[in-house]
């Protein structure tokens, strides 16, 4: 079943974007609102009904909610507060009084953002100048100068220019875990699945390795399920996410007018930015906000060698206090630690074995040579997305990388690209019509997990998309196309 028949031609180019998550959908959304482009000229593979949820808004769980104010949520970042008035208009909390913090602020599930982006994308597919090819994409081919898209249930797009926008790889459990509880009935490796909490029982008492935003939102989502069983999280420093301050501030620091050359440097100006903050009455919260802004600065300053420097001895730190729980989720975890039902330790799994569907493990305590046993009837992962095997996670992916197109970048967050978000090659030449956006693409472009960044890095990636379309349209196309790895 070959799409887009009508323009596979080079006389109009054609537009693939691989994942209808808020990356993918947000380059869409762009880049339609650009430019003028014909009904089936731009086309999305994604296999969920919605466009726009993803993998991060399209659960359906009442505990999760966006850990971001909403009015900081926006798909249109000059208009910030776009969405909250969006939810206020649509009445999209009527049924949901928790969503209002103590200060105000609002943290609505996740699922209503979801349908906040859908919103904003539909008129586009239902006029017809966006095709939501709701498959999975099975094969990439570069055949004739162009992108060949196939999908799982055999639609066929010839694309010119292809974004990658897919999601983020599935954790990768510790060896130790899938060696031994492959088959067990209360192993989640994924708790990003559809129900995958669905089999854990009221008192089970449940091992949770890992310690930052998903733990916290499997905690909040097993009490909700009714589950009053004993908890056990663990992570190797024993660090949990914390939460958003108590009062709003505004972002405090400079860290891009001089940014720091070393891993070591940075650390050191942001300490004195914090010490400066308190001075002020103020929080560490005011400061890692600055940070988040000028991000991409502060990254793209960093040798190559530093940045693999902080992702390998500072990341954790950065990951708790950057990743804030709702305040609503952060609740559910205090009162666990409080009633004793909560046990936070810094410690991994050395020893597992399983009799009579108990779990029994040996952990290795952090930073000691003692071990402590404990037994579980129930393990979820939350290490976070696997990164390191992006490059396997999915069969085209892997064809794209063993063909020469895409290589992991040399952080090991992602893929390889430009400042352009062009793919970059194994030997870094520059695949001129291959882009990639999202957290994907933050190896390059540093701070591209929260939702703002990932906005603006849609919209750069539309900017890019629609650039390379000009160029087409006026003449360019055999130099631009000649050179995109033939």
């Amino acid at each position: 079943m070959t799409l887009g028949s009508d323009h596979q031609t080079r006389d109009v180019p054609v537009v693939v974007i691989i994942g209808g998550g808020v990356s993918g959908t947000g380059v869409a959304f762009h880049l339609l609102q650009r430019q003028s482009l014909q009904a089936g000229q731009v086309f999305i593979f994604e296999p969920r009904e919605r466009l726009g949820a993803g993998l991060a808004y399209d659960t359906q769980d009442a505990a999760h909610r966006i850990n971001v104010p909403a009015a900081r949520m926006s798909l249109l970042p000059d208009d910030i507060e776009h969405f909250q008035r969006w939810m206020l208009e649509n009445n999209a909390l009527a049924d949901d009084d928790a969503a209002i913090a103590a200060d105000g602020n609002l943290f609505p599930r996740r699922s209503v953002f979801g349908n906040y982006i859908n919103s904003m994308i539909r008129p586009f597919v239902e006029s017809g100048r966006l095709r939501h090819v709701r498959q999975s994409v099975e094969r990439v081919q570069r055949m004739g100068g162009r992108w060949a898209v196939t999908g799982a249930d055999g639609a066929n797009v010839d694309a010119d220019i292809l974004v990658i926008a897919t999601s983020h790889p599935s954790p990768l459990p510790p060896q130790l875990l899938r060696d031994a509880l492959a088959d067990h009935p209360r192993f989640v490796p994924d708790p990003a699945r559809p129900d995958a909490l669905a089999a854990i029982r009221a008192d089970d008492r449940v091992l949770v390795v890992g310690n930052g935003l998903t733990s916290a939102d499997v905690i909040a989502s097993l009490e909700h399920r009714g589950h009053k069983g004993p908890l056990t999280a663990i992570s190797r420093r024993g660090l949990r996410s914390r939460g958003h301050a108590a009062v709003k501030q505004e972002p405090l620091g400079d860290f891009a007018s001089q940014p720091s050359k070393t891993a070591v440097e940075l650390l050191r100006s942001v300490r004195a930015a914090i010490r400066q903050a308190e001075g002020k009455g103020l929080s560490w919260h005011a400061v890692i906000d600055q940070i988040r802004t000028q991000g991409r600065q502060i990254w793209q300053a960093l040798p190559t060698e530093e940045r693999r420097r902080l992702v390998r001895h500072l990341r954790p730190f950065w990951d708790v206090h950057r990743f804030r729980i709702a305040p609503q989720v952060e609740a559910v975890s205090e009162r666990a630690l409080a009633n004793g039902r909560l046990e936070v330790l810094a410690a991994s799994v050395a020893e597992v074995g399983v009799a009579d569907d108990v779990i029994d493990c040996r952990l290795r305590l952090s930073r000691s040579k003692r071990f402590v046993r404990r037994q579980f009837d129930a393990v979820v992962v939350t290490t976070g997305p696997g990164h390191r095997g992006i490059l396997q996670s999915q069969a085209w992916i892997d064809q794209l990388s063993q063909a020469g197109y895409l290589a992991l970048d040399p952080t090991r967050l992602g893929f390889s690209c430009d400042t352009q978000s062009r793919a970059l090659a194994d030997d870094g030449t520059v695949i001129p019509s291959l882009f990639i956006s999202g957290p994907l693409a933050r190896g390059t472009f540093g701070e591209l997990m929260g939702l703002p960044e990932v906005v603006e890095h849609a919209v750069l990636v539309a900017d890019q998309v629609a650039g390379a379309i000009a160029g087409h349209t006026h003449g360019q196309r055999k130099a631009y196309w000649d050179s995109s790895a033939a």
